[in-house]
């Protein structure tokens, strides 16, 4: 990457500081370019779920690996919940997503309650045989008494598609007989899956994020307090495929130290360390055992560090001179945090991260862990929290005194609670991965690169100004 006229600022610069300008392009289509990352976590597009705890569970895991990212699971969730995470993630298939299911004698009141968890937005009914007998939508239960048994409501006798049926055709039998979606079976009729009209686009567009096995992908943190060799050991055995050591000053001995005893684990997985914001801090934690390091300190949406400490650094210019370092000693950064608009992970990319971390843009989708919320006037929401808040606090030292618990939560430094509003238009997880991929191809042709690493090469960046940077924002409605 190279500044426009070759002049490089004096002072460090955001996302929004920043803009790309083309450059000429042989690349034909969009399609062409590929976004796989070269850091050895097997991703085929450079996403990352943050480990955070509102934002980073099962379903998400399994949904963001399907379109070829990868979710980190948060440290502060108990070893059996993971390794029973990770190994239902990899029992998941790589096309069709995994179905809501009731009996016809549920309520509607149970199904309204599950809906919300799934975007595909239908509840298959099953018999004791788990075959499936009818389909439920949110459609079929306005204004129908929450006690109404789900025979009174559903449609009975589902197109279904056997499992292993061709994406594409799948879709042509959908499209031909007007159906949104439909349950997926095996060989003796009963229940598999889900796949709608869309997923099954999807499944021709993406390539999943698997292992050496053909199963999808995911990674998990352990911290740098207590016994982390041993932790660290327990998430390599039950299948992890990426470990994150992680902080949020991860440029302190602490994590040397951590890194030292992953290390000697020879783990035989990318190990990620982090978080810091400059060369120093990325030669440490290399030097010290990671593959790659994590950068950002202070720009997620749920982080007050620099309100409260006056610490961190304007993220590109963070990723910029990091991964300058990294790819001078052969290793690799990932972006973490700041990132709100597909353009943000474009930027980063050209700054030279291999892959980009996204955290709370991710909490307010279906597949993010939380419930479901409504507020007075209809609009849709998840409760999000940062993982330094009193509330995260809480959870990591469970099993502390309850003074101890105490004296630690009077010391936050990160948002308890915020509502994440659904985009009504994009509630899911995989609607915001399309326009991010859409946006970044894009911005790949236009500096005529078909691949990251040419990306990186050739972009072109610009300094702008603050109206430079709302001239380039849509208008909904008219001035």
């Amino acid at each position: 990457m190279r500044f426009l006229n070759d002049v490089t600022p004096p002072y460090d610069l955001t996302y929004s500081d920043v803009f790309m300008v083309p450059s000429r392009s042989s690349v034909g289509s969009r399609l062409a370019v590929d976004l796989s990352a070269k850091d050895g976590t097997g991703t085929t597009i450079p996403v990352v779920v943050a480990n955070m705890t509102a934002v980073a569970g099962r379903r998400m895991a399994e949904t963001v690996a399907r379109r070829g990212g990868i979710t980190v699971i948060p440290q502060d969730i108990p070893l059996d919940v993971v390794a029973d995470v990770i190994s239902w993630v990899k029992e998941r298939d790589l096309v069709h997503d995994t179905p809501i299911t009731l009996t016809p004698h549920d309520t509607v009141g149970e199904a309204l309650n599950l809906l919300p968890k799934r975007a595909h937005g239908a509840v298959i009914i099953v018999d004791w045989d788990n075959r499936p007998v009818g389909v439920v939508t949110e459609a079929d239960c306005h204004g129908v008494d929450m006690f109404t048994q789900l025979s009174q409501v559903m449609t009975p006798s589902p197109q279904t598609l056997p499992r292993g049926t061709d994406p594409k055709v799948a879709f042509d039998s959908l499209h031909e007989r007007r159906h949104r979606l439909a349950p997926i079976v095996d060989g003796e009729g009963r229940l598999v899956g889900i796949l709608t009209r869309t997923g099954a686009l999807r499944a021709t567009l993406y390539e999943p994020a698997v292992d050496a096995s053909g199963r999808l992908r995911v990674a998990a943190a352990v911290g740098v307090n207590g016994d982390v060799g041993a932790r660290a050991k327990e998430l390599l055995d039950v299948g992890v495929d990426v470990l994150v050591v992680d902080t949020a000053h991860g440029h302190q001995d602490k994590m040397i130290s951590a890194l030292g005893a992953v290390r000697a684990l020879d783990p035989g997985v990318p190990v990620v360390a982090g978080n810091v914001v400059t060369a120093e801090g990325v030669r440490d934690l290399i030097e010290a055992g990671a593959d790659i390091v994590k950068v950002g300190v202070g720009p997620g949406a749920m982080c007050t560090t620099r309100m409260m400490t006056g610490v961190g650094r304007p993220q590109f210019s963070a990723v910029l001179e990091c991964s300058a370092e990294a790819r001078r000693l052969g290793r690799h950064v990932w972006a973490d945090g700041g990132v709100r608009h597909p353009r943000d992970v474009a930027l980063a990319l050209a700054a030279g991260a291999a892959n980009v971390m996204i955290g709370s843009w991710f909490a307010g989708t279906y597949e993010s862990p939380g419930d479901t919320r409504t507020t007075a006037d209809g609009q849709k929401y998840k409760e999000n929290f940062g993982m330094a808040s009193a509330r995260a606090v809480r959870l990591r030292t469970a099993d502390d005194t309850p003074f101890e618990r105490a004296r630690k939560a009077l010391f936050e430094e990160g948002i308890s609670t915020s509502r994440m509003f659904l985009d009504p238009v994009r509630p899911s997880v995989e609607d915001q991965i399309d326009a991010i991929v859409a946006g970044l191809r894009s911005a790949c042709t236009y500096a005529g690169a078909t691949s990251l690493e040419e990306f990186h090469e050739r972009a072109v960046v610009g300094v702008q100004s603050a109206s430079g940077y709302t001239e380039g924002m849509p208008l909904h409605q008219s001035w």
